[in-house]
């Protein structure tokens, strides 16, 4: 029996919906103040904490009760402290999903995901998803723009943002994949030309008469007359 590691997008693209409207409210971004050119002779001030270099994870300190008591406010509004719950629930799905192809019996099916969730819940308690978020959210903004940010996302603005962004967001994702796709396979059908054996691979185009089918070899049959001049 094997899961598929697929789960893990399908958590995220569930969840777009959450994380999707963290978005920083106009005028919040952090500047970093301009380089300061030392005089001659002057004596070099102490280096400052240098930044995290890339693709190593920041050091992340608990903050305090005030700053963490505002970042669950903003999580709450802002609905991103349901990720620990839409991510178990999609893990959920996908573990029924595969257990329903080995386990017939519906009965035993419902015992060993009740067994499953009770188990998984106290191993991964969504709650834990949040608290491990707090201090992340503390990592990147003040106290100063979590203010900011709450008093946005608590505006008609802010709300309209929250409500329509995570559709936005999936209806963008399936314009690109679909966009992107079309475009791989116009260039593939051109490189066809070049490379024959492409042309058992790529399915038929678009309008072209029905025929295609899976060849042995794993590819897609074009249809008949697919890739052949047209007449005179």
């Amino acid at each position: 029996m094997r899961f598929s590691i697929g789960v893990l997008a399908a958590a995220l693209l569930i969840t777009a919906g959450t994380g999707s409207a963290q978005i920083a409210a106009p005028g919040t971004q952090q500047q970093k103040p301009p380089a300061q050119r030392q005089q001659p002779g002057a004596t070099a001030p102490a280096p400052a904490e240098s930044a995290p270099a890339a693709g190593q994870a920041p050091t992340l300190e608990k903050p305090d009760p005030a700053k963490e008591a505002a970042i669950r406010h903003l999580m709450d509004i802002t609905q991103t402290s349901k990720l620990g719950d839409n991510i178990t629930n999609a893990i959920t799905q996908q573990v029924r999903a595969v257990m329903t192809r080995s386990i017939q019996d519906p009965q035993q099916l419902q015992k060993f995901m009740d067994d499953f969730t009770q188990k998984f819940t106290a191993a991964a308690p969504p709650g834990a998803v949040t608290d491990a978020e707090i201090p992340i959210y503390a990592h990147y903004f003040t106290m100063e723009d979590i203010e900011g940010l709450v008093k946005f996302y608590e505006s008609p603005l802010g709300q309209r943002v929250v409500k329509n962004l995570p559709e936005v967001v999936q209806t963008t994702q399936q314009t690109g994949v679909q966009m992107d796709q079309k475009a791989a396979l116009d260039v593939l059908r051109a490189m066809s030309t070049e490379y024959p054996q492409l042309k058992q691979m790529l399915p038929p185009e678009p309008g072209a008469a029905p025929g295609g089918g899976v060849q042995p070899g794993g590819g897609i049959a074009p249809a008949p007359g697919a890739g052949a001049p047209p007449p005179k």
